[in-house]
């Protein structure tokens, strides 16, 4: 009999890995190994820069160290590193979850948004009051503290963004050929704009909207999103 799928979770911009923390509980509960890596410039690499080559080699390093298949899993930045890494890594995954990346992060919308970041970036304490702020109305209490556990990655906007210039997840998802792919957005996410087309491009695709959920979809309903990427486990699975 061939090894259990290990699932490997990609974290979101300015994350960490400790934004998982519900969904590596519930993935090790049901007896589903998986890696939680942190990305260069977030999470206990805060000290590093990031650049999308480095954050590919960091999934690779942890897909290495799985016995068996993979089914990476992203949400947000992690949702188009996730894609990008199934699409162009040797070691093709059984499967991928791409959550809230369906917009393309090309054009006018992502140099406005480098923008305001940089504008944010240059308040006295570089932002921290604000996102504290933000997250504290988006989020519920439990997800808040599980967002916050491993730090948040201030600097690390203008060099992510940056870099997602020449990402594309349709030409990502195409290139993945029968892999499945399942994308997950919440109903109320401000990425959503491009989900039909990213969805027409794969060749075995699913989506799921989560009602009321909002862009970070796996800390706003996290027992739909573990139920859904376990779902996801048992279909490719042994």
């Amino acid at each position: 009999m061939s090894a259990a799928p290990t699932v490997l979770l990609v974290h979101g911009i300015r994350a960490s890995r400790s934004m998982w923390r519900r969904q590596e509980l519930a993935l090790r509960a049901a007896g589903v190994p998986v890696l939680v890596p942190d990305l260069p410039g977030h999470g206990e690499r805060r000290a590093e820069a990031f650049s999308v080559g480095g954050a590919l080699a960091t999934l690779e390093d942890a897909a290495r160290r799985a016995e068996g298949p993979v089914v990476v899993a992203g949400v947000s930045l992690g949702g188009y590193l996730a894609v990008h890494w199934a699409a162009r890594t040797r070691r093709r995954p059984a499967a991928v979850l791409a959550a809230a990346c369906s917009t393309r992060p090309q054009g006018p919308g992502l140099v406005l948004y480098q923008q305001v970041a940089r504008l944010i970036g240059r308040l006295p304490d570089r932002g921290a009051a604000l996102n504290d702020a933000l997250a504290a109305r988006a989020l519920p209490v439990e997800a808040l503290r599980d967002l916050q556990r491993g730090g948040i990655a201030l600097d690390v906007m203008d060099d992510a963004l940056s870099g997602m210039r020449g990402v594309d997840p349709v030409a990502d998802v195409q290139a993945l050929g029968p892999v499945p792919v399942w994308v997950v957005n919440g109903q109320f996410d401000h990425f959503r704009g491009g989900e039909r087309r990213l969805l027409e491009a794969c060749a075995d695709g699913r989506l799921l909207v989560v009602p009321g959920a909002t862009h970070l979809v796996s800390l706003v309903a996290p027992v739909r999103f573990n139920r859904t990427l376990l779902e996801l486990v048992d279909a490719v699975g042994p």
